[in-house]
């Protein structure tokens, strides 16, 4: 299994890795997906995609839960983001 990675640099800058758990063909992972993309708009942070289906591990543990968004071990949400859930973390982070 991956080890989690709490953040990562980018154009010399620290900011927060998310890592989203998905798999193909899931439309929930996609729209899930490009809200984050939006709120990246207001918060900086990054977006590691982990397809499920491409460890068996993974697929154990969230196989019937993808899209799951995790930073580290924390786990925020899953099938659907909890914008406000995330924006407070985000906040928390700054």
């Amino acid at each position: 299994m991956q080890a989690a990675k709490l953040s990562c640099h980018l154009n010399g800058e620290l900011r927060p890795l998310f890592d989203l758990y998905t798999r193909t063909w899931c439309h929930l992972c996609e729209d899930m997906y490009e809200q984050l993309k939006d709120l990246q708009m207001t918060y900086r942070f990054e977006v590691r995609l982990i397809d499920v289906d491409l460890a068996p591990d993974l697929e154990t543990l969230y196989g019937e839960l993808v899209p799951v968004l995790k930073h580290g071990d924390f786990e925020l949400c899953h099938y659907y983001l909890d914008k406000p859930l995330v924006t407070e973390y985000l906040t928390k982070l700054r």
